[in-house]
């Protein structure tokens, strides 16, 4: 964008945006650029960004255009259910953001249902379903740093709205003056009069019980005195889980105190991502001091969990893939032995989650359907299940970034559900006198050493923005080998593939039963590239992984 055009719209924010007035007067050129060189952009994953003033970023004014936008489109498509469902998290305005957005629909004519208090992500999809509702919205930014914060749009099945729905909703915004055209009313006389519902207790406590209704147990005996420590990372799972590990029983559960409160700034750790050890550094510390076994981390919005098991005298993290894998493999084994696997059984992951998973999955009849990478598309096949009167198929669903679900009673990843049958497995396998580690060395030893890794590369900017593109039409162009690795084949989902919709994703399949997978992040300023090595042992895989991603980061100038 001319720097003339992002200076006019600028000018129009300090005429217009009264509530941002003093930050907008205090910007420097610098900051005026990055914050109105684009329009916050809209997709599946709803609207992500940094918070402050501009059309770039995460405040009241671009949340509601978003609403409005989404007002319109629901009241279009849906005009004889014109009802919504309304969550937020503990980040930084979230409160706010959802309250602008609950008197933007409420203006529009929308009944909104609203969480009183912060809850997580898959408790918003299942109100959504619970009170029959159109469409949902939660404000989340997940796992970023405490300066973002986010949108997620929800369709009428409690799923995620996918590529079309998005393109739907856009083409609202789109048309919007971000002053002119937005109609807002005031959130207490909308709650006088009806407009605005708040949720209650009855329908949290459904959510709960459908949670506890994926126990695989059918019996068996497990002590639920295990020594259990967990973190909600200064986010919403505080109160769900640790309510859900009462009720079920387990009597030792120890929550990280510096992270038990919803705190938006994440004081004790800046990233509040489960998926790294810094963020449950607290955390590993409370396991070595209680001598716990196992330490449970969920993101800010709980809809990812990760875990840490004993491992000697210390603590191991275990990745995304591991503990989705020991998952696919307790739930299997138990539906198994007690006769309760369904008719057609089907496990559902992303073409980046580890693909042993499929091997496991064959072992015990069950087969795999492979998606893109988002837990949006996994929610969008149990759909299609439940909609050919199949839902009871659908046993399991993850992806590599920590998402899992059991049940078809939500259309997201759950940590709530994740968190709780990881604390049933553990205990299940501890009775019996196995360690998860070493659970998860006999799938090795069963199934082939097989090793995915993930290297994230951020991008921040105008700048960052030019140069992710210019990384993908690179590839494009073509690799005939990575670090000797002759490539076999190469697929390019920008025009869809297998059904899928059309996604900016490149694989890339390599001699010796390994692949690379390459995407820029939906949700962030970021490349993800993704390594899958089968090897003959550990020392091998991590060897190799090593050698293709040094070679790549070479070519593309990623280091």
């Amino acid at each position: 964008m001319d720097r003339k055009d992002y200076l006019a719209k600028y000018e129009n924010w300090k005429k217009n945006a009264i509530e941002l007035s003093e930050e907008l007067a205090k910007m420097t050129d610098a900051e005026i650029e990055e914050a109105f060189y684009r329009d916050l952009e809209f997709g599946t994953g709803g609207l992500r960004g940094v918070i402050g003033a501009g059309t770039n970023r995460m405040n009241v004014y671009t949340v509601a255009k978003a609403s409005q936008g989404l007002a319109n489109y629901v009241n279009k498509t849906y005009p004889a259910t014109p009802k919504i469902a309304v969550a937020y998290d503990s980040r930084i305005k979230s409160d706010l953001f959802s309250r602008v957005a609950s008197e933007v629909f409420a203006a529009n004519g929308l009944t909104v249902y609203l969480y009183p208090e912060l809850m997580p992500t898959p408790a918003l999809s299942f109100a959504v379903r619970y009170f029959g509702c159109s469409a949902g919205v939660v404000v989340t930014a997940s796992h970023n740093p405490s300066k973002y914060n986010g949108y997620k749009v929800y369709g009428p099945d409690g799923c995620q709205i996918t590529t079309e729905g998005a393109e739907a909703v856009l083409s609202e915004i789109e048309r919007l003056d971000v002053f002119a055209d937005v109609s807002r009313g005031d959130f207490d006389v909308f709650l006088s009069a009806g407009k605005i519902k708040y949720i209650g207790e009855d329908c949290v406590t459904a959510f709960l019980d459908a949670v506890k209704g994926q126990s695989v147990l059918f019996g068996d005996e497990i002590d639920r005195d295990v020594a259990i420590v967990y973190t909600p990372l200064n986010g919403t799972g505080r109160k769900p889980v640790t309510r859900i590990l009462r009720e079920s029983g387990f009597t030792n559960v120890t929550v990280v105190k510096e992270q038990e409160e919803p705190d938006g700034n994440f004081p004790t750790c800046p990233y509040p991502n489960p998926e790294i050890r810094e963020a449950l550094r607290l955390g590993l510390e409370y396991a070595d001091r209680l001598h716990a076994d196992l330490l449970l981390a969920t993101d800010p919005d709980a809809d990812r969990v990760g875990i840490a098991v004993r491992d000697g005298e210390g603590m191991k993290l275990l990745t995304g893939n591991e503990t989705g894998m020991l998952l696919l493999d307790y739930i299997a084994s138990q539906r198994a032995r007690h006769g309760k696997m369904p008719a057609d059984p089907v496990m559902i992951k992303t073409i980046v989650t580890i693909d042993m998973a499929e091997r496991i999955a064959a072992h015990y009849g069950i087969r795999t359907v492979n998606v893109l990478t988002g837990f949006k598309f996994i929610g969008e096949q149990i759909g299609l299940l439940e909609k050919a009167g199949h839902a009871d198929s659908y046993l399991f669903g993850f992806e590599e970034s920590y998402g899992y679900l059991s049940g078809a009673y939500v259309r997201d990843k759950d940590a709530v559900d994740g968190a709780f049958l990881i604390c049933e497995m553990f205990a299940y396998y501890r009775t019996r006198g196995i360690g998860l580690l070493e659970r998860l060395n006999q799938l090795y030893a069963e199934y082939g050493t097989c090793l995915n890794t993930l290297y994230s590369y951020e991008f921040a900017g105008v700048a960052g923005f030019a140069k992710m593109q210019e990384i993908m039409a690179t590839l494009r162009r073509g690799l005939p080998e990575i670090a000797g690795n002759r490539v076999e084949r190469a697929l390019d989902y920008a025009e869809g593939l297998d059904g899928l919709p059309k996604a900016d994703v490149l694989k890339y399949y390599l001699a010796g039963n390994r692949s690379v997978v390459v995407r820029p992040s939906g949700t962030e300023p970021k490349i993800k590239i993704y390594l899958s090595v089968s090897a003959k042992d550990r020392p091998t895989a991590e060897a190799t992984s090593r050698d293709l991603i040094a070679d790549i980061e070479r070519r593309l100038s990623l280091k």
